[in-house]
């Protein structure tokens, strides 16, 4: 009997920290965001556009990772519009990559990218700052990764001009 308790009690041990595992991980990006959210200080109407984009469902069949939305790139700003949205997850970041196609298939480790910051918020207005050096020219993606598990969540093929 005493056996079966503590088997019980095992078990019942393993599937509550399992269960409390999963649901860290889709409420850890609510958490801890919200200390890096509302830190934008510039202006992104005032700056010249370079290029714009629209960020896309790089894998339909996954309704968790998705993305939808407008950026707009200036010269030392990337600027993620207010009708921008990720669906959650850990760890996500914003790249500028030199591939126009971004596709789940690519390779986005190994491009050239340029890690702009983790993303600040899953959805609405948000801006990023162009490190100093940074050609925007050799740069047609804006793509939005997560960095802790390796995979494409949305990519934004940009087209030059405002």
């Amino acid at each position: 009997m005493r056996l079966r308790s503590f088997v019980s009690f095992v078990v019942g041990g393993l599937l509550g920290v399992a269960c409390g595992f999963a649901l860290g991980i889709f409420l850890y990006p609510y958490i801890f965001l919200a200390d890096i959210v509302g830190k934008d200080q510039v202006d992104a109407a005032r700056k010249q556009v370079v290029a714009r984009g629209t960020f896309t469902h790089a894998n339909p069949s996954d309704p968790i990772h998705y993305g939808k939305g407008e950026v707009t790139v200036h010269r030392d700003l990337v600027h993620l519009e207010a009708s921008f949205e990720v669906g959650p997850g850990p760890k996500y970041h914003v790249y500028l990559v030199p591939q126009q196609n971004v596709t789940p298939d690519t390779d986005v480790a190994k491009t050239m990218f340029v890690d702009l910051g983790r993303l600040r918020a899953f959805k609405g207005s948000q801006n990023y700052e162009v490190p100093e050096g940074v050609d925007l020219a050799r740069y047609q993606s804006v793509v939005i990764w997560c960095e802790q598990f390796g995979v494409l969540i949305s990519p934004a093929s940009l087209r030059a001009g405002g």
